[in-house]
C-alpha cells in the first residue's frame, strides 16, 4: 500500500547521467549500438559464434557486446560492426542559426 510520503524523482532521460557515471552521453550511444547490433544478430539467428565469425571478432567480443559490457568497445568500433550488418551509419550535425548537416559517417560496401 503507498501513501503520500512516496517521493518520485524525475529521470533526466538519460540513465547513465541519473547514474552518476562518467560521460553518460558517450555511454548511452554505446549502449544504443550495441543494442541494434544484439537485435540484429538475434534476428538472423546468428549463435555468439557465428557472429564472432562473420563480424570478425573474438566470441568473447561478441558475448561482452551482447550483455552489455562495452568497456573496450569505442563507438566508431560499434559504428562498424553496424557496417558489417548492413546498415549505414550517419551523424547529424546541427548549430544555432545553422541548417544541419548529416555526415555519412559509414556506409555498406
Amino acid at each position: 500500500m503507498s501513501t503520500n510520503d512516496d517521493k518520485f524523482i524525475q529521470g533526466s532521460g538519460n540513465v547513465f547521467a541519473d547514474l552518476g557515471l562518467s560521460d553518460p552521453r558517450e555511454s548511452e550511444l554505446k549502449a544504443r549500438l550495441a543494442s541494434r547490433i544484439y537485435d540484429e544478430i538475434a534476428a538472423r539467428g546468428w549463435t555468439q559464434t557465428k557472429a564472432a565469425d562473420e563480424l570478425g571478432l573474438g566470441q568473447p567480443d561478441i558475448s561482452r557486446l551482447t550483455r552489455g559490457m562495452l568497456k573496450g568497445f569505442s563507438s566508431e568500433r560499434l559504428m562498424s560492426l553496424l557496417v558489417a550488418l548492413d546498415y549505414s551509419v550517419s551523424i547529424r550535425i546541427e548549430g544555432n542559426d545553422r541548417p544541419p548537416e548529416v555526415i555519412e559517417v559509414a556506409v555498406p560496401d
